[in-house]
Formats: structure tokens, sequence, C-alpha cells
């Protein structure tokens, strides 16, 4: 039968029980969406715009901050009218919808991840050979590849759920749908589709962990350039791949991976909260931030799109 048909929706105990705290978690977290998704959305503009910003290292950088936009609209809007709300539910539906498009485009940016540690293994190993091996079909093979892989590996984990038989109780000790928690709910025995997960989401991961092998594959290459001024420019864009692959898999690992003991079980929201909101938000400005030609493409832009006196300032008269 419809394993909807006894279990409506879930309760969301959310981050914290208290008014107060609910209140104060609101402000940061909307203060936080309000001025980092316009900064994702300024990254691919300066992208767009800018000639200059043509290699496929920026193309993968404007699909990563579009794809971070997606991810963090998935689990944050919700999150935030249910600080404000009595009753923290999600429909069955929308418990759904949330497990869905939280792996799908959380796999996908797995696979873009990956793909930005071949593009930088190829500028700093293969130079030579580097318009041949990272051509814009290959970085567009690379893009559809990773939007199929994240829904192969989203529609695989919603069926698993969807046809689980769910009779109550419907509590998640959670801001978001979390489909770890959400088998655990199911009215029959789970064993087999808590290691079909398992695997699922541990093969995403520990695919991913070529990406880190790559980086520091990198890292090694680096050490072996004679020039400092090369060496630092391979290295600040390596490390800034590095710090975005220590904050995303680190937490992924920590959610999906690692066995939950009391102590690790009461860490899973903070940690969540990393991966389902703040990484994927700060991840396109560890890019660009650190990067001497983003920003000079971000001024020119900026020049042509704010009003001359504003850009150079009031001249005296």
């Amino acid at each position: 039968g419809d394993p909807s048909s006894k279990v409506s929706g879930f309760l969301l105990l959310g981050l914290s029980q208290v008014k107060e705290v609910q209140f104060a978690l609101f402000l940061v977290f909307i203060l936080f969406y309000l001025l980092i998704l316009p900064g994702n959305i300024l990254i691919i503009v300066t992208i767009w715009m800018d000639h200059h910003l043509a290699f496929p290292m920026y193309f993968f950088l404007a699909n990563l901050a579009f794809l971070d936009i997606c991810y963090c609209s998935v689990t944050p809007p919700k999150m935030l009218a249910d600080f404000l709300s009595e009753h923290k539910t999600i429909s069955y539906g929308g418990c759904m919808c949330q497990l869905f498009f939280l792996h799908f485009l959380g796999a996908a940016e797995i696979f873009l991840l990956m793909a930005m540690a071949y593009d930088r293994y190829v500028a700093i190993c293969r130079p030579l050979q580097y318009l041949y091996l990272v051509s814009r079909g290959v970085c567009c093979t690379w893009v559809g590849v990773s939007w199929l892989g994240g829904f192969v590996h989203a529609i695989i984990l919603v069926l698993l759920t969807h046809q689980l038989p769910f009779c109550g109780p419907n509590i998640l000790d959670n801001f978001f749908c979390d489909i770890n928690q959400v088998i655990k709910l199911a009215c029959t025995d789970t064993y087999m589709v808590e290691i079909l997960t398992f695997i699922n989401n541990g093969l995403v991961i520990l695919t991913s962990f070529t990406l880190l092998l790559i980086s520091y594959a990198i890292l090694i290459t680096v050490w072996k350039i004679p020039s400092n001024s090369g060496r630092s420019k391979a290295f600040s864009t390596c490390s800034s791949h590095l710090t975005v692959v220590t904050l995303f898999y680190g937490t992924l690992i920590f959610v999906y991976i690692l066995p939950k003991t009391s102590t690790l079980r009461n860490l899973n929201k903070i940690f969540s909260v990393f991966y389902t909101i703040l990484t994927p938000m700060i991840n396109p400005f560890i890019y660009s931030l650190r990067n001497r030609e983003f920003k000079e493409a971000f001024r020119r832009v900026a020049s042509k799109l704010v009003p001359l006196q504003v850009t150079q300032g009031v001249q005296p008269r």
C-alpha cells in the first residue's frame, strides 16, 4: 500500500526548543542568507560579463555558485520559517522532496568539485596539454555528468525510503528530513535499507576521496615547481580547493560514514548545519576572494554596473 497512508507528515524538533534561542538563530541565519546568496549571484554575473574569466576554472566556479544557490534553497527557507513557528511540521511529500533535492544537489556538488580538482591537476602538472585535456566540450561533459550522477544517487535513496511503511512515531530530532533518521521511523525491519543507503552514500563520498588524493598530488607537485611565484600561485589555488574539500567532505563523512555514539549523535545537528547551509554558501567565496584575477574582474564589472562617480569617488571642484 501507500507508505504515507498512516503518517501524513513528520514533526521536526529543530535546532532548539527555546523561543529566545530560536529567534536569535533566525536573525543570524537570515542575515547570513541575505548576504551570501546575492554574493553567489554576483560571482555568476562577474564570470558571465567579464571575458577575461573564460578559463575552465571560472566556468566550473560559476556552475558551483549556481549549484550552491539551488542547494541553499532546499533546507534554509523551511528552517527559517520554523524558527518563527509553533508547530514545526513537514508533510510526507515535502519530506521526500527535501530528501531528493538535498542528495541530488549535494552529490552533484561532490562530482563538480572532483572536476575542479582535475582542472587544477592538469593546469599544474600538464600545462602544455591543458587546452586539449580541459576543452569546452570536456568541461560541459563534466558538468552534465555531475548533475546526472547527483540525480541517480538521489532517486535511489528516495525510492528506498518511499517504499517503507510509516505508522508512527513521526518525530525527527533535526531541522530537516535527515534520511538516516527518517528510515529509523519506519515500522518494519529497515536493516537492508540502512545498509543500501550507507553503501550508496558511502560510494559517493568515498569516490570524492579521489578528489582529495588528486589535490594532495597537486600539492606534492607544487613543491617541485622551481619558480617561487609559480609555486605560490599554484599553492594559493590548491589551498582554496583543499579548504572547500575539508569543510564539505569532513562534515559529510561525519554524518554519513562514521558510526554514531551518543556524544557524536549530539553533534550531528551542528555538522548538518555546516553541510546543508554554511559550507555551500561560502564555497564560491573561498575560491573567488583568494583569486587576484577574479577580484580584478569584479572591479571591472562593478565599474560598468555602478555609475562612474560612485566607483571613482566624486571629484573635488
